[in-house]
């Protein structure tokens, strides 16, 4: 699997230009004026990894298939989207869908490009944002509260616990806070994502800096880095427009572009790997003469959760996994080197699967 990322924020922030560079594609307008995208796009991409191609080289493989990540590119929201201000209602209910939130935030200047509220201010964009999220959830839980209060008085098991941790978002929501920071019991995680609570949804900052920023950020980016923090949520640097350059050229021009503007690699790889960490995702191979592959899983994941993901089958009749880490393979040249130096491992139900393991499922039928 990979994981969906939903990319939001004010109109004219630069969402569209950063949904076009990361998807190649121009399906998303990017013009200067709100609400040009009318419904969300979506595009996929592929996850870069350069373990694949050693892997690859290794093994001989005939094709490589990286994991991929889908992003959403939401249309603009503003003050009042919650009461259906500008288009508000239908953007909220495309966030319900996605895993994690790329809000976008403009931390660029440019007197060509309209903002909304006509000054920068991204400290103040996030939180008008946030704020309409919170409003939507308060007003989707009171509506959510009648309709269980029959099912609550008639002692469902179910409705109980719903009604309990609605009233528990509703709290922290009340006191302006975002629904994310409730510490929700282990037995209760499933009934909490069913939710779909807006504020639950793990928070990515991208600032979208100028040209000549891209590589250090500037006043504005740093301090949505010191509300990321104080919030736990995650921050990412990136220029739209260098990210809009670079997708038009091929892989030696695009590195000539990178090194001319400081920069190690495109704003695509530091995005998706904030947005791993943001939702604890990892990466493990499976290799072989027909094909390397890469496979996303949540850290912490047992082996057979694990197969699960290649295909049901192997979880149901999971028996054991045969296992090289990425570098044991790397080093001893492949599988046959790795058996040879003791370095596969055989591992059963209980195995946790770690990054960049190189894996070979054993299951019945």
């Amino acid at each position: 699997m990979g994981f969906k990322m939903g990319i939001v924020g004010l109109p004219n922030v630069g969402k569209s230009t950063l949904f076009n560079a990361l998807t190649k594609t121009a399906a998303a307008q990017a013009e200067n004026f709100p609400f040009c995208t009318i419904e969300p796009n979506v595009g996929e991409v592929a996850v870069p990894d350069a373990r694949l191609k050693k892997l690859s080289d290794i093994a001989s493989s005939k094709q490589i298939i990286p994991t991929r990540m889908t992003f959403v590119d939401i249309a603009g929201l503003v003050k009042g989207a919650s009461k259906g201000e500008g288009l508000g209602n239908q953007f909220l209910a495309n966030i319900r869908e996605v895993d994690a939130v790329a809000h976008v935030l403009r931390c660029f200047e440019d007197d060509d490009v309209t903002h909304v509220e006509g000054r920068v201010d991204p400290i103040s964009d996030a939180q008008t944002i946030e704020t309409e999220l919170m409003l939507a959830d308060i007003e989707s839980i009171e509506k959510r509260l009648q309709g269980l209060s029959r099912k609550v008085r008639g002692g469902e098991k179910e409705a109980v616990q719903q009604e309990r941790l609605l009233k528990a978002a509703l709290e922290v929501l009340e006191k302006g806070e975002p629904a994310r920071v409730v510490a929700v019991d282990q037995e209760d995680v499933k009934a909490w994502k069913n939710l779909q609570l807006l504020t639950t949804k793990p928070i990515l900052y991208v600032c979208n800096v100028g040209e000549d920023e891209a590589s250090a950020g500037n006043a504005h980016s740093a301090r949505v880095s010191e509300m990321a923090a104080e919030q736990g949520a995650g921050t990412v640097i990136i220029s739209a427009q260098i990210e809009e350059e670079i997708s038009q050229l091929d892989a030696d021009e695009a590195d000539l572009f990178l090194n001319e503007m400081g920069l190690d690699e495109p704003g695509l790889d530091r995005l998706i790997r904030a947005g791993y960490a943001l939702l604890q995702l990892e990466t493990y191979f499976t290799v072989g003469p027909k094909e390397t592959r890469a496979w996303t899983i949540r850290k912490g994941t047992p082996a057979p959760q694990a197969a699960g993901v290649i295909h049901g089958d192997f979880e149901r009749g999971f028996i054991r996994a045969e296992t090289i880490s990425y570098i044991d393979y790397i080093s001893l040249q492949g599988e046959q080197g790795a058996k040879e130096a003791g370095k596969m491992r055989v591992e059963g139900k209980s195995y946790i699967v770690q990054d960049g393991d190189v894996l070979h499922f054993l299951f019945k039928a």
